[in-house]
């Protein structure tokens, strides 16, 4: 379900103090219901590393489109590594405060090209850039008002110039209509799975 981007500006997330230029683009509650502790199995699911089993690409139509945009950036050459994180932009990593610094910086995923920059309890980010954009997901883990928690993304984003905002509002529909419903419908299904498989563990250990 999307929402507001209160959801995302209300809460105190440590990302707030780090990434005041980039604007919002979405923010998506995700069907994981959990514990107050399960941010971390939620980062290892977005982070597997089998990218058959990597739930944001477990589903056709987001697959397709994940396709088409990388073999457009490789005939372009927007995703050279001179163009990415420490290239054309300075990575995030360089903003962290000393705290975040020397604590968790979670897991790169394997199956997209984000890197990891900090994760706490509740927040986990990952980062890429390209010469249209420099993109961060927030991945935080929130109350669920009904006594457990969810996840909760949030995509921020700073277009590269006129090519940047071109590129973004071209795929803007495709993103709403195509990818992110599916991308959560795989998420949750995935989420699904993995609780039936840590249930069926812990029966095997008693």
């Amino acid at each position: 379900m999307r929402l507001p981007k209160t959801a995302h500006t209300s809460r105190p997330w440590r990302i707030h103090e780090i990434a005041g230029d980039f604007r919002i683009d979405d923010v998506w509650a995700l069907p994981t219901p959990g514990g107050p502790d399960d941010l971390d199995r939620l980062v290892r699911q977005f982070t597997a590393g089998d990218p058959a089993q990597a739930s944001h690409l477990s589903s056709p139509v987001p697959r397709m489109l994940f396709a088409v945009r990388w073999r457009l950036g490789k005939l372009l050459g927007w995703d050279k590594p001179d163009v990415g994180d420490g290239g054309r932009v300075r990575t995030l990593r360089d903003r962290l405060p000393a705290d975040l610094l020397e604590g968790p910086r979670g897991p790169d995923m394997r199956a997209m090209p984000f890197t990891s920059v900090y994760q706490t309890h509740d927040e986990w980010v990952a980062e890429m850039a390209n010469r249209t954009v420099h993109a961060l997901m927030h991945v935080g883990w929130v109350p669920d008002g009904a006594d457990g928690y969810r996840g909760q993304m949030t995509v921020l984003v700073k277009p590269n110039g006129v090519l940047g905002a071109g590129y973004m509002a071209l795929i803007e529909p495709f993103r709403h209509l195509g990818v992110y419903p599916a991308l959560l419908r795989a998420i949750g299904r995935r989420w699904e799975a993995s609780a039936g498989e840590k249930s069926a563990g812990e029966k095997s250990v008693s």
